[in-house]
């Protein structure tokens, strides 16, 4: 009964949209952590040194991912909205604005504070970012879906 129950439950429209928008975040958010790295790589070879650096990074890293998941969640995700596409866009950058300042927040917090005073060091900066990137989804899908998309 239980497996039927989650069976049937994987086929609700509302199911199978929040997976696609698990799906297509998740590929931005690799664009986003890919990103970031390059960035920051740039930005740390252009002189501004490994701490400005990195918060500058996430930042136009952010930037990279909100576009990509808002071309995929467009075309996959919240097809058929109904508005014109800088209306959407517009909208999808005003949730995002949340969203950035929280993944910002969590991945510098971690990555300046919290891991070294726990004396994480290998991947410091890539393991607060993906945390970063990953805090936000469920506020996220709920803004796009009500705000941005609905």
């Amino acid at each position: 009964m239980r497996a039927a129950s989650l069976a049937a439950r994987l086929h609700r429209p509302e199911t199978r949209r929040f997976v696609a928008f698990l799906l297509t975040g998740g590929l931005a958010a690799l664009v986003n952590i890919v990103s970031r790295i390059g960035f920051d790589d740039l930005l740390h070879d252009a002189g501004l040194g490994p701490i400005t650096s990195y918060e500058i990074a996430v930042v136009l890293a952010y930037l990279v991912g909100m576009m990509t998941a808002f071309s995929l969640a467009r075309a996959f995700v919240f097809a058929g909205a109904g508005r014109k596409l800088h209306v959407e866009l517009g909208r999808f950058a005003l949730v995002n604005v949340a969203a950035l300042i929280q993944v910002w927040m969590v991945s510098v917090l971690l990555d300046r504070l919290l891991f070294p005073a726990i004396g994480l060091q290998w991947n410091a900066e890539t393991i607060a970012h993906v945390i970063g990137v990953l805090s936000p989804v469920l506020i996220s899908y709920h803004g796009h879906k009500r705000f941005s998309f609905g």
